[in-house]
């Protein structure tokens, strides 16, 4: 059986923690990492019930998307909702782990699981973020070029969007002269030596900066290897908040309502007024995301579709989108069917289920 650790370890290869946001507490809340997991439950909440479930069907790791210790706690007294799931969970040897935020921001997370839903072609991230990619330039003799990119590609660097393995290259020349100290793999020390070389430039995600640089140190024949790292400024296209794609095809407002509704399965949404013109371009974002309108609108989104609108926020649509508010819950329900569908290939014969909780504190009377 796979350890705690190590379910975790690749549920972070797909979001990684450095990508959550800086109030946010995804991780290992509750356990052991070196615990063998007999079974994983799947939930957009940890709480009690949830508990009592994975306890019932002897599932000892709860993989949760909201965190359920999001401020410190400072006593255990079992005096709320909080306290009595993280206690339930240690007496009876049982892991939650959050996955938040950084699910949230990467492709292939929460919001594109919801453009999934909705049918959308074409998905980006609505809002991508910026300063977390960095590039290394390094100088290695021709003959050894392809081993040192094989490397640093296994690595994660040159990776652009969709693309792997992404790098440049230019020839030239080389020199060095190695003192009594050195054991130089080319040449002669005291000698100064001219060796043809490859300057090789790759970009990467900033936090695999110690796997790259060990990759390559492993992978590159000199002692002493020559290379600079710089941090970059670019949008990093994979990383960032909400996503926007279009529609196979136009619908009305009345007819993209129902639309919605049938697809994500809701009982009500909280709308704008409708406009007068067709449904086709599509921005969505999981969980509270009015902070996003501006970039829907720029983007020349015709519904914004999120949720925790507030009264006064709806009329930032001032006639020129849809705002529509599915609820918060509804938004993010099927990121269980996502974190399921992403865990079951990689640990064949675990048991991975998604709670048959409704953990939606919000009831509707319509």
């Amino acid at each position: 059986m796979p350890t705690v650790q190590q379910v975790t370890k690749y549920l972070e290869e797909f979001a990684p923690r450095v990508y959550q946001e800086s109030y946010d507490n995804s991780g290992l809340i509750v356990g052991d990492p070196s615990m063998e997991v007999t079974g994983i439950m799947v939930s957009l909440d940890a709480i009690e019930s949830v508990i009592d479930e994975a306890i019932a069907k002897n599932c000892n790791l709860v993989v949760a998307h909201h965190p359920i210790v999001f401020k410190g706690l400072r006593k255990l007294n079992g005096r709320n909702y909080v306290e009595r799931t993280v206690i339930k969970a240690i007496k009876n040897d049982i892991g939650i782990y959050a996955i938040h935020t950084n699910l949230d921001n990467v492709a292939g997370g929460v919001n594109f699981k919801i453009a999934e839903k909705l049918g959308l072609e074409n998905v980006k991230i609505l809002a991508p973020k910026k300063q977390n990619q960095m590039k290394l330039t390094v100088f290695v003799p021709n003959e050894h070029t392809q081993q040192v990119l094989d490397a640093l590609g296994k690595a994660g660097a040159g990776k652009i969007g969709n693309y792997e393995y992404c790098s440049f290259r230019t020839e030239g020349t080389g020199t060095f002269l190695g003192n009594e100290a050195t054991n130089p793999a080319v040449g002669t020390k005291g000698q100064l030596e001219e060796v043809r070389e490859d300057r090789i430039e790759v970009i990467f995600s900033t936090y695999l900066e110690g796997k790259v640089m060990q990759a390559l140190r492993q992978a590159h024949p000199y002692e002493e290897v020559a290379y600079y790292l710089h941090a970059l400024e670019n949008t990093n296209t994979q990383i960032g908040s909400g996503a926007i794609g279009n529609l196979p095809e136009g619908l009305s407002g009345d007819a993209f309502l129902s639309y919605l509704k049938e697809k994500m399965d809701l009982k009500c949404i909280r709308h704008t007024n409708l406009l007068n013109k067709e449904i086709k371009k599509v921005a969505v974002c999981g969980g509270t995301g009015s902070f996003l309108l501006p970039r829907a609108l720029g983007k020349g989104a015709d519904v914004f579709i999120t949720a925790d609108y507030k009264y006064h926020e709806f009329f930032d649509a001032d006639s020129k989108i849809l705002i529509a508010d599915i609820g918060h819950y509804e938004s993010e329900q099927y990121t269980s069917e996502l974190l399921r569908d992403y865990l079951v290939p990689n640990f064949e014969g675990l048991p991975v289920s998604i709670t048959e909780n409704n953990t939606n504190p919000i009831n509707y009377f319509c």
